[in-house]
């Protein structure tokens, strides 16, 4: 079974194929993608994530629990490690659980 690709065309005009019914553009998504802090550690879908739920400092990330950031879309147990470290060098860490 071989998935079909379309092209499209994003609302820069950059031309890409895609088989799923993802809109993001990965061409802007790599214009996007931050150089440097753990936003830039982080796979597409979790950065997207992250800044759609304004959590793109450390101390903002700080104010939520594990469980409710690993329940964003987006957000998967990989990512986890990477977002402990960013926090543990900021001398932060996850609010915990009620």
């Amino acid at each position: 079974m071989t998935s079909t690709k379309t092209l499209r065309i994003c609302a820069k005009g950059h031309k890409y194929f895609k088989s799923s019914d993802c809109p993001t553009c990965p061409v802007c998504e790599q214009e996007n993608k931050p150089e440097t802090g753990f936003l830039a550690l982080l796979s597409a879908p979790a950065r997207r994530a992250l800044q759609h739920a304004r959590l793109d400092v450390p101390a903002q990330l700080a104010g939520k629990t594990e469980k409710e950031v690993l329940a964003l879309h987006g957000i998967g147990p990989a990512a986890m490690p990477i977002l402990r470290k960013a926090l543990k060098a900021a001398g932060l860490h996850f609010r915990k659980d009620a």
